[in-house]
C-alpha cells in the first residue's frame, strides 16, 4: 500500500496524487500546472491505460485540467466525484480543450508567418476532454462508494468551491486497514453562497493544502459588499470602469452575488442602474449549474433569499455576453461599468482584452478577487508593474490597480489548523501539499512545533509506505530547467514582515484617532523610503 506525491508539492498549482493500494492504481486529482513552475514533477509510475480509478476533490483546473489526457493516452477507468463537480466539469474541461486547441493553433499561425515548420499540437482535444467526461461517476456527500474489494471512499463538503470534497479512502489489505484523507483546498468561513467546511474526525494518514499556510485573512468580519461599492462609487464617480478577473467558476458567482445586494440597497449613490457585464460563456453556464444544485450547495442565507423567491446572483442591469462581438461591444460603451471577465489570473481569454482598452485609463480600477500565482500577469499587476504587453503592444499601467483584501476561496492559516485540529486523534502523519516552497516549509514547522503534529512536506516522487508508516524513497527537489522566478528565503521574511504589520494594524483598530495618525505618518514614512 504506497502513496506517491506527484503534483503540487512545494508548488500551489498542478495538483495529483498517486495511490497504489488493493491491486489498483489510484490518482487523486489531476490538475494543469498554471504560472512558473520551480520544480521538475515525477512521472507517473504507470502508464495511463493501467490507472483504475481517478479521485477529483473538485473542478478547478488546477486539479482537474490534465485528466482529458489520460483518456488521450488510454485511460479507461471511472473517475469519482460530487455530483456538482461532475457538472461543473462537464462544461471546464471542455472550455480547457477549446483553450489547448487555439493557443496550438495560433502558434502555428505565427511559425508560418516566420517561415519556421508549424508543429504545435494541442495537450488534448475536445475528443478527449468529451472522453474524460462521459468517465465521470457522479457521487453525493456523505454517502460511502465501494469502488471493489477492500477499496471505499467517501466525499465531504470542504466549503472551497460548489461541489468541493475533502475524500476520506479506506484501503483494506491482509485484513489490515488504512484510511487517507485527502483535503483538497479547504474553504474559507462566512463565504456567500456556499456552506462553510464541514470537519473529518478520523484518518491515519492526512494530506493537505498550504496554500494560505503562512499569512492570514483579515482578523475582523468585512462587510465586502460595502467595501465593493465604495470602489465602485469612487471609480464611477470619475467616469471610469470596474474591471474585475475572475475566475469564471465560483468568484464570479459570489462577486455578482455582492452586486445584487449593492444594486437592491441602493449602496452606489448617483449610478442605480449601472450596467454589469459578464463576459465569458464558461461563467454564464456555471451559473445555471450553480441554480441547479442550489438545494445541496447553498448556504442557509442564500437559501433564504431563494425562499423568498429571489435569485441570489441575477438581478437588473446584468448582461451575459456570449458571442466575440458582444464582447468588442462592452468596450465602446460609454457609461461607467462593471466588466468581469475570465481568466482570473490573465493568463488567456477575453479579460486580456478589456486590460488592453481600460489598464492606460486611470479613472479605471482593475479589481482582483483571487489567488494570483506566481509568474502570473495578475500576480505581476498587484506587484505594482508599470507597463505590460498585450497582444504585441505595450501598454502603461494607469489604471488603479487593486485587490478585495480577504475575499478567498481558500481558508488562511488558522483556518488550516482548526481543520486538522478537527480529527479527534492526530493523524499518524500529516503530508503537507499544495502551497509555495517558503510556505510548504513554513506551514510544516508550525504543525510540528507548535501543534505536535508529525507533518512532512514531500517533494514530487517521493514515495511512502502506508503499512509501515515509512518512507520508501525521499526524493529531493528538481529545479524546473527552464528559467524560473524563485522567491529568496530574505525577501519571503520581507514578505512575512509584511503580513505582521498588516496585522498590527488590524489590532489597532479603535484606539484613538491621533495615535492612528502617528502610526499611519510612521508607515508613509517608511513607503516614501523604499518606493522605487
Amino acid at each position: 500500500m504506497k502513496l506517491m506525491f506527484i503534483g503540487a508539492a512545494h508548488e500551489v498549482t498542478g495538483s495529483c496524487h498517486y495511490l497504489n493500494a488493493c491491486g489498483k492504481h489510484i490518482l487523486v486529482d489531476y490538475g494543469m500546472e498554471q504560472g512558473i513552475n520551480v520544480f521538475e514533477n515525477a512521472a507517473l509510475p504507470v502508464p495511463e491505460s493501467c490507472i483504475d480509478y481517478v479521485l477529483l476533490t473538485h473542478a478547478h483546473i488546477d486539479h482537474s485540467g490534465m485528466i482529458p489526457l489520460l483518456t488521450a493516452r488510454g485511460f479507461k477507468g471511472q473517475i469519482f466525484t460530487t455530483e456538482a463537480t461532475a457538472d461543473l466539469c462537464s462544461i471546464m474541461l471542455r472550455d480547457c480543450a477549446h483553450i489547448q486547441m487555439h493557443e496550438a493553433e495560433w502558434k502555428n499561425r505565427k511559425a508560418k508567418r516566420s517561415a519556421e515548420v508549424p508543429y504545435h499540437e494541442p495537450v488534448y482535444t475536445m475528443e478527449d476532454a468529451d472522453a474524460a467526461i462521459r468517465r465521470l461517476v457522479p457521487c453525493r456527500y456523505g454517502e460511502e462508494t465501494e469502488l471493489c474489494e477492500g477499496l471505499k471512499i467517501r466525499f465531504t463538503d470542504v466549503g472551497h468551491l460548489l461541489g468541493s470534497s475533502s475524500i476520506e479512502v479506506w484501503a483494506t489489505e491482509e485484513e489490515t486497514t488504512r484510511k487517507i484523507v485527502f483535503s483538497g483546498d479547504i474553504g474559507n468561513k462566512n463565504q456567500p453562497l456556499i456552506k462553510d467546511p464541514t470537519w473529518t474526525e478520523e484518518a491515519d494518514y492526512v494530506v493537505m493544502e498550504s496554500t494560505y499556510g503562512d499569512r492570514l485573512h483579515p482578523s475582523r468580519n468585512l462587510d465586502y459588499a460595502a467595501e465593493l461599492a465604495k470602489i465602485l462609487q469612487e471609480t464611477f464617480d470619475k467616469g471610469g470602469n470596474v474591471v474585475i478577473p475572475s475566475f469564471a467558476v465560483g468568484r464570479t458567482q459570489e462577486v455578482l452575488y455582492f452586486l445584487r445586494k449593492i444594486k437592491a440597497d441602493g449602496m452606489v449613490e448617483g449610478h442605480d442602474n449601472f450596467p454589469v457585464y459578464v463576459d465569458s460563456p464558461l461563467a454564464v453556464e456555471a451559473t445555471n449549474i450553480f441554480h441547479k444544485n442550489k438545494m445541496s450547495c447553498f448556504d442557509e442565507e442564500a437559501m433564504e433569499l431563494v425562499r423568498e423567491g429571489i435569485n441570489p446572483i441575477s438581478f437588473p442591469g446584468l448582461h451575459l455576453t456570449i458571442t466575440s462581438e458582444e464582447s468588442k461591444e462592452i468596450n465602446f460603451e460609454n457609461t461607467p461599468k462593471v466588466i468581469i471577465s475570465a481568466s482570473g489570473m490573465c493568463e488567456a481569454g477575453r479579460i486580456r482584452h478589456h486590460l488592453k482598452h481600460n489598464l492606460w485609463r486611470p479613472e479605471c480600477t482593475i479589481l482582483f478577487v483571487g489567488y494570483q500565482a506566481v509568474g502570473t500577469l495578475g500576480r505581476a499587476l498587484m506587484e505594482g508593474v508599470k507597463d505590460v504587453k498585450l497582444f504585441g503592444e505595450s501598454i502603461d499601467v494607469r489604471a488603479r490597480v487593486m485587490g478585495l483584501v480577504g475575499m478567498s476561496g481558500h481558508a488562511d492559516k488558522n483556518g488550516l489548523i482548526e481543520w486538522v485540529q478537527g480529527f479527534k486523534e492526530k493523524p499518524r502523519r500529516v503530508f503537507v501539499v499544495h502551497g509555495e516552497d517558503a510556505v510548504c516549509k513554513s506551514f510544516t514547522e508550525c504543525l510540528q512545533v507548535e501543534y505536535g503534529i508529525k507533518a512532512y512536506a514531500p517533494y514530487s516522487g517521493t514515495e511512502f509506505n502506508l503499512l509501515t508508516n515509512k518512507l520508501e524513497y525521499e526524493a529531493e527537489p528538481v529545479p524546473i530547467k527552464k528559467k524560473a522566478r524563485i522567491v529568496s528565503d530574505v525577501f519571503a521574511r520581507l514578505l512575512a514582515a509584511g503580513q505582521r504589520l498588516l496585522a498590527v494594524i488590524h489590532k489597532n483598530e479603535g484606539r484613538a484617532n491621533k495615535d492612528l495618525a502617528k502610526f499611519a505618518d510612521q508607515v508613509i514614512s517608511l513607503c516614501d523610503k523604499w518606493e522605487i
